[in-house]
């Protein structure tokens, strides 16, 4: 296993016109930050510092053109365009959103590659990166089609997890995705996730209902029991220890929530408000379920105070901070399942001999 400096952390800018280079700056800045992972940014050092001068920041930057080129200690920039880009703070930008994608595809591909350990990104804008290449809503559909696996969308804060049946779907289309074979597929990769990723050994997993009072017996929608309960049923009986549906409204408030080690919503409002009102500015959003690792801040890029120096990097450095627990959770558990029990010979000997 690395030592913790050799870990490479690859991070995506994100929307240069945004907060994300200030969080970015901001977290590593921390020289025992450098102490616990190797940082490369993909993206132009050339911005970044003119980006770091404008908000006064004393990080120290290092610029490369091969990833090999790297230095331990040093927050490298790998400079993956030459050319300058127009940086308008707070500015909803096309051409930015450009750039927002170029640096995200170049480090998934470091990521699928092995040249990086984990990925960080920092907050895109999801309207202005989309083109003839890139028709994505956001980054875990790119990630989804690019690593192997089925990505689930897990927001995590400690102990309090939340995972999506659905994720950037309308409300609207909810119901119709709602199917026995997707709750089966989302709800065994997050107890996979949670064994490998977490060192959770017999996860619980309560299950939200889709309609209010999870139906009421029928009498609010059928999809609870009609499409829920039975999905529940088969996941219990492969042992999977899942339970619900519970009525979503008290669910978080009541505190029940606090004796199960993740929580899955049927769609995005209904896990993300009370996720974000309970850990708000030290959340992360994790790509469960793929072979490489993926994480994110809980926010997006706050274009109404950047270029200020006020962006709360709380977020982005716990995302880091998740990052490198799950590459060491999840290296430490395929050792272990890889590794066939090895038997001592001479306590088989004692055995046979009593």
């Amino acid at each position: 296993m690395k030592k913790a400096e050799n870990i490479i952390v690859g991070i995506s800018i994100g929307d240069l016109n945004g907060i994300g280079s200030e969080v970015i700056l901001k977290t590593f800045e921390d020289n025992r930050m450098l102490e616990m992972c190797t940082p490369v940014i993909f993206g132009n050092v050339k911005i970044l510092s003119f980006i770091k001068r404008n908000l006064g920041s004393e990080a120290n930057l290092h610029g490369i053109d091969k990833i090999e080129q790297l230095v331990k200690g040093k927050i490298n920039v790998l400079n993956i365009w030459k050319e300058g880009v127009d940086i308008n703070f707070g500015t909803n930008d096309e051409n930015v959103g450009k750039y927002a994608i170029k640096s995200f595809v170049a480090a998934t591909q470091a990521l699928k590659e092995g040249t990086i350990d984990v990925l960080v990104t920092a907050p895109i804008n999801k309207y202005n990166i989309q083109s003839e290449d890139f028709k994505f809503p956001g980054h875990t559909d790119y990630l989804d089609q690019q690593l192997e696996g089925n990505a689930l969308m897990l927001m995590v804060q400690d102990n309090l997890r939340v995972g999506l049946l659905t994720d950037h779907v309308p409300v609207n289309d909810v119901s119709k995705h709602l199917t026995e074979k997707l709750i089966l597929q989302k709800i065994e990769t997050i107890n996979k996730t949670l064994i490998q990723d977490f060192s959770i050994n017999k996860p619980k997993i309560a299950v939200l209902g889709l309609n209010p009072h999870a139906g009421d017996n029928g009498v609010i929608g059928k999809e609870d029991d009609q499409v829920i309960k039975p999905a529940i049923k088969k996941l219990f009986e492969k042992g999977i220890l899942a339970f619900g549906p519970y009525s979503a409204d008290g669910f978080f408030g009541s505190g029940q929530y606090e004796k199960f080690d993740a929580v899955i919503a049927s769609y995005h409002d209904q896990g993300l408000i009370p996720f974000k009102t309970l850990s708000f500015g030290m959340g992360v959003n994790y790509t469960a379920g793929l072979n490489k690792i993926r994480t994110s801040p809980d926010h997006g890029t706050a274009y109404e105070i950047a270029g200020k120096g006020l962006a709360d990097h709380s977020s982005f450095k716990e995302a880091v901070y998740l990052a490198l627990d799950v590459y060491n959770s999840r290296n430490e558990y395929l050792q272990i399942s890889q590794k066939p029990l090895k038997i001592n010979e001479k306590q088989l000997l004692t055995k046979k001999g009593e």
